[in-house]
């Protein structure tokens, strides 16, 4: 059974960096699609960034030109890095592939 294992999360200042890491049990090539969403205390499960193995990689419109998703097929990873951090990114952020979903990683963006 494949398994995705985030990473990274933490507290960090607005305006500040972080880097989140999705590790994949399987072979992540065998993915077309493989993203990361988030979920606010009291909101939906909402999309970040989607990674596709056809095509651009597709952003929400309150993170396009700060995040950046990428995947390293030789390490099996996914990874979301984000900058100038603000509050309103505070959430708990997910990985997901086809029907699969990691547990979560918090993220908490205040000074």
């Amino acid at each position: 059974q494949v398994q995705l294992v985030e990473s990274g999360g933490g507290l960090v200042q607005p305006g500040g960096s972080l880097s989140l890491s999705c590790a994949v049990s399987g072979n992540i090539f065998s993915f077309d699609v493989m993203g990361w969403y988030r979920q606010a205390p009291g909101k939906q499960r909402e999309l970040v960034a989607l990674s596709k193995r056809w095509g651009s990689n597709q952003y929400a419109d309150d993170v396009k030109g700060r995040f950046t998703i990428t995947r390293d097929i030789a390490k099996n990873t996914l990874y979301l890095q984000m900058r100038s951090l603000k509050p309103e990114d505070t959430a708990v952020y997910y990985c997901n592939a086809d029907q699969l979903w990691g547990q979560g990683t918090q993220v908490t963006v205040s000074s």
